[in-house]
């Protein structure tokens, strides 16, 4: 974790995460509709959820030499 270009992506990734998990943009997801016969609210958020570990994971797991 000593690359400092892979810290400041991870922190970008939190704080992505963070602004997309919160309140107000929530808010876009509340509707009454479906997505694969799923609510969109909790289909999006387990979507976004993935979406932010498998970010992680990549950036987590690039080697040295690869950023």
């Amino acid at each position: 974790m000593s690359n400092p270009l892979r810290s400041q992506r991870l922190f970008a990734l939190f704080v992505a995460g963070w602004l997309l998990l919160n309140f107000p943009l929530l808010t876009l997801w509340d509707r009454d509709l479906t997505v694969w016969g799923l609510p969109l609210m909790p289909a999006a958020l387990f979507i976004g959820w993935a979406l932010l570990i498998a970010a992680a994971a990549l950036i987590s797991e690039t080697g040295p030499g690869e950023d």
